[in-house]
């Protein structure tokens, strides 16, 4: 359903953005995804859509973090809500959500090649690996490395940025140790 709704929702920015009348905050929104070479409706879409997940997670880990016992010994102490969530609480969510944010990286890779191969992503003159891969399928039967090189970059970047989120999990996950 995340990938639907993103599509969805490049379709509206695409159109909607399409012909707007020059000072208006549509102008300035256009404006600034031609500035950006189509990318900036790509992460305001994934944006909309990626914090749910996350601030799901760590409100999660925030409220089993606040039946702890080094919580209940901070508030015992004196401590105000306030230091509870900084010094104690905080430290203990950042580690995992950077984890979670790093596991989360090639899924978004993954649509913005995606978008990109079916035209809703990047313009023209802006490089995509999905656009790549598009024009290498235009000529797969001639040519075949036009689409296997980009696929074959987008892969061992995905791989990368796994290995990176598990190296990351194994070191900063207090579950993991």
């Amino acid at each position: 359903p995340t990938l639907l709704l993103i599509i969805l929702m490049m379709v509206l920015f695409k159109s909607t953005f399409a012909v707007t009348t020059p000072g208006t905050f549509a102008a300035a929104l256009s404006a600034i995804d031609r500035a950006f070479g189509g990318l900036f409706f790509i992460f305001i879409g994934i944006g909309i859509t990626a914090w749910l997940n996350m601030a799901r997670i760590a409100r999660g880990m925030a409220l089993s973090l606040r039946e702890k016992e080094f919580v209940e010994a901070a508030r015992a102490t004196g401590n105000t809500n306030l230091q509870i969530m900084l010094k104690h609480m905080l430290p203990n969510l950042i580690g995992p959500c950077i984890v979670r944010v790093t596991l989360a990286i090639p899924r978004y890779i993954t649509f913005e090649a995606f978008l990109s191969f079916i035209g809703l992503g990047v313009n023209p003159p802006t490089p995509s690996w999905g656009m790549l891969i598009s024009e290498g399928y235009q000529a797969m039967r001639s040519y075949p490395h036009l689409a296997i090189y980009p696929g074959l970059a987008l892969a061992i970047t995905m791989m990368a940025f796994n290995f990176l989120g598990d190296g990351l999990r194994d070191a900063l996950d207090p579950r993991m140790k």
